[in-house]
C-alpha cells in the first residue's frame, strides 16, 4: 500500500475503503471541497454538520497521510493553508455521488433537489467527466499559483 500502512487481514476491498474514509466527519471534509469548492480550514469549519476543530484538524491530517488531500501555502496569505484533492481524493467522487443519489431517493427530508437526483442518474458519466476536469483544473490553478 502506498501510504505505509498494513492492510486489513481480511483483504475485502469495501474493508479498506471504510478504513481510509469511512466515518461521518471524512466524508463530509471531502464533499465540502469536493461539491462546495471549500480551500482553507476556515472555510471547512463554517460546514453546517459544525464539526470541531480538533475533530477536522485530525481529518484533515488523516487525508494528508493516506493521500487524498494535499496541502500548500495560500499564495494570497501565506499565514493561510490551502487543502486540495489529490487523484486518489477525486476518485472518491463517484462514491458522494451515488451517496447523494440514494439518499435523494430515499431520505424525505433532503434539501437536495430532485433534479439533481434526476440529473445524477441520467447524466452520470458526463457529471463525473465534469467534476473531475472541475477539480484537476482547480488543483493545478492552486499549484500553478503557488509557485509564482
Amino acid at each position: 500500500m502506498s501510504d505505509g500502512r498494513k492492510r486489513r487481514l481480511s483483504g475485502c476491498p469495501i474493508d479498506y475503503g471504510l478504513d481510509v474514509f469511512g466515518d461521518r466527519w471524512t466524508l463530509l471534509v471531502i464533499r465540502d471541497l469536493l461539491f462546495v469548492g471549500k480551500r482553507h480550514f476556515k472555510e471547512l469549519m463554517e460546514s453546517p454538520e459544525r464539526i470541531a476543530s480538533n475533530i477536522l484538524t485530525a481529518r484533515l491530517k488523516k487525508l494528508e497521510e493516506r493521500g487524498l488531500i494535499e496541502r500548500c501555502a495560500d499564495p494570497d496569505n501565506r499565514k493561510q493553508v490551502i487543502y486540495t484533492l489529490t487523484e486518489k481524493g477525486r476518485d472518491l467522487a463517484p462514491v458522494l455521488v451515488e451517496i447523494v443519489r440514494w439518499s435523494g431517493r430515499h431520505d424525505p427530508n433532503t434539501p437536495v433537489p430532485k433534479s439533481v437526483v434526476v440529473r445524477f442518474t441520467r447524466d452520470n458519466d458526463r457529471l463525473m467527466a465534469e467534476l473531475r476536469a472541475a477539480m484537476k483544473g482547480a488543483a493545478r490553478k492552486v499549484k500553478a499559483k503557488a509557485r509564482r
